[in-house]
Parts: C-alpha cells; structure tokens; sequence
C-alpha cells in the first residue's frame, strides 16, 4: 500500500475524530477527561453494533484486503475493481454496498483507537500534575486500553486475511466486547469512589455474584460469536425443541473444533449439519444459565438502592434478549433482529462491567 493512501486513510479517521473531540472540548462540563470516557465507550457501544450489522450483512470481505480496499483509501477510488468482482458474483463477498460498510467499521475502529491516544495522553498529563495512586486519571488504564484496540485490530486484518476463520472472527468480537468493558470500566471510575477494601459479608456475597455473572455472560457472549461466525444460527428452526427433539443429533467433536476454515473440518472436509446443531443448542441452552445466574444477580443487585436502576436494566435487557433470541429462530434471522441481538449482549457487557465496579466501591454499613 502506497504511503499516499495510508496517508489519506489517516486523514480520514483525523477529521472524523476531530467531531467527537471538539464536542467534548467545546462542553461546558468542568470534568471534560470524564466526558470524554463517556464517549469513547458510547462511541465503543456503536462499533460493537455496527461491527455486528457488518457480520450479519457478509460484507467481512467487502475489501478482501487490509486496512485500505483494493490497496487504495476507500471504496470510491476502488470502484472499478469492486465493479470487476461483482460483475463476476452479483451476491458474492465483494460488492459496492458490502465495500462501504466494511470501511466505514474500519474507519471507525481507527476513530476509537485516535480517542484512546487522546485518553493516553490527557491522563499522562493529569497525572504528572497530581500523581496518586488509584486516582481517576491514572495513565495505567488508557494505556490498557489502547495495547488491548490495537491487539483488536490486528484481529481485524486477521478476519479479512485468513477469509473470515471462525475462531478469529469470534477472538475478533470478544476483544471488541473487552473494550466495551474497559472503556466502561475506566468511565465509571470517574464517578464512583473507590473500591472498597473490605465490604460487608452481605456485599461481599454480591461482588461474587456479580463477578460470575460476568464471567458467564463473557461465555455466553463467546458461544453466541461461535454461532453467528459459523453461520448456525438456523440450525435449529423451532423453540425449545430442535428437530422435534430435546436433544437432536450433535457432533460436538467438529461443531468446536477451534482452528478451522470457515465451513470445514479440521482435516478439511465440509462441516456436517449435525456440527452446525451442536453450536446452536449449546448457546441456546447456556442461555437459560445466563437468565438464572443474570436474573438472580440483578435481583440481589435491586436490594441496594444505589445499584437498583442498573439491577432494573439488566432485568430488562435480559427479557429482551430472550425475546429477540426466540424472535431470531421463528422468523429466519431478521437483519434487524439479529442486530438487535447483539446490542442486547454489548448492553449486558456494559452493565455487568458497571455493576462490578460499583458492587467493589460500595462502602461498608456502620
């Protein structure tokens, strides 16, 4: 790639940057580090999303090469080559509409990472002002943050390179999800105090609680990359029976099988259907351990005042993600639905991620 057209893609993810930036140095709010986490892990939310909608819709391989389409900075300045492939398949991977989603996620990824320089930046500056260990602005967490987006976006060029290999395009989502939590994390701390060294026993049942539920949404969120990376999302087409059975035929052994092409088997044969059965129930039944372990945690959650509109809207991102879930199997994946979907698990991400942080800073009763 020509250094011209890295040169513009910069250039590009710069001025888009630059809006959020502004926007944020031109607020009246007297804490403009604290906005600022405030956008990048709402602007981090979006990219989950979108990064969704750019799986569901296939366009991963709308520019089959990395980070520019075609060697050149966007899709336009592509148009003949994308013209010349689509020509060849009218619905293949590389198409003019599946070409500009797929830069525009890009493009926005780079925005994300340009926020977390500036985070890097703005709380080295802070904190050589006023160093104090554990304070808000400590440089340790954005430092974090940007060595975690840029192993995210190697895993990007990764999806495209390696043909959209089941197992990176998961690692790929679970590492934007990371973020999601992190950039979460980093905007809760500057506003709740800090975690407290030794809660009550009560509040102590309620930190682990609220740790393994966010380990298990995680899993949950993994499985859930399994199944739509390899395209299993209808394997079973009826609820809570599959096939017209509890259990149907599986094959676990090549349904997980890590390493993989897209499709195959380990030895490089054609996935059996059974596989693809296998994926499926085992997300649609770990759900059901999301919904108690989720449900009780957020009911344990809604007995402290201060954690009870977040123990509300994870009750109630719980109740949409079955409904949506359910919706997905009987109406054949909607675009909608399925998007939906996944907002549903970025949202229980950011949720369990600020219910743990603020679960550690409650302070103990007199």
């Amino acid at each position: 790639m020509s250094a011209s057209t890295l040169l513009l893609l910069s250039a590009t993810a710069l001025l888009v940057a630059a809006l959020p930036l502004v926007w944020v140095l031109s607020a009246r709010d007297t804490n403009r580090y604290r906005k600022l986490t405030r956008v990048a892990m709402f602007l981090t939310f979006d990219l989950v999303v979108f990064g969704a909608f750019t799986r569901l819709t296939d366009s991963g391989l709308g520019c089959p090469d990395w980070p520019g389409c075609y060697g050149l900075a966007n899709p336009f300045l592509a148009h003949e080559h994308i013209a010349q492939a689509e020509a060849l398949l009218p619905t293949g991977p590389v198409t003019m509409f599946k070409a500009w989603i797929e830069m525009i996620h890009r493009t926005f990824a780079m925005v994300i990472g340009l926020l977390a320089i500036w985070l890097v930046a703005w709380s080295w500056k802070r904190w050589r002002a006023a160093p104090a260990p554990g304070a808000p602005h400590a440089p340790g967490l954005p430092l974090a943050i940007l060595g975690w987006i840029c192993l995210t976006g190697a895993f990007g060029r990764w999806t495209v390179t390696l043909k959209l290999q089941p197992v990176i395009v998961t690692g790929h989502l679970l590492l934007g999800m990371g973020a999601l939590a992190l950039f979460t994390w980093l905007a809760s701390r500057q506003d709740a105090p800090a975690p407290a060294a030794a809660p009550a026993p009560a509040q102590g049942g309620l930190r682990r609680w609220a740790a393994a539920a966010g380990i298990i949404v995680a899993l949950q969120v993994a499985l859930g990359g399994w199944v739509s990376t390899n395209y299993a999302t209808l394997a079973c087409t009826e609820y809570p029976q599959c096939a017209g059975q509890w259990v149907p035929p599986m094959d676990m052994e090549h349904g997980f099988t890590l390493w993989r092409e897209l499709g195959k088997t380990a030895a490089g044969h054609y996935l059996p259907f059974a596989a693809l059965t296998a994926i499926h129930w085992v997300h649609r039944n770990f759900a059901l351990v999301v919904f108690v372990v989720a449900g009780y945690t957020a009911a344990r959650a809604a007995r402290v005042a201060a954690l009870r509109p977040l123990a509300r809207g994870i009750g109630l991102v719980l109740g949409a993600q079955a409904l949506t879930g359910i919706t997905t199997i009987y109406l054949s994946s909607p675009l909608a639905v399925a998007v939906l979907h996944n907002a549903g698990a970025a949202l229980l991400v950011m949720f369990f991620t600020m219910l743990n942080y603020r679960a550690k800073s409650l302070p103990s009763p007199a």
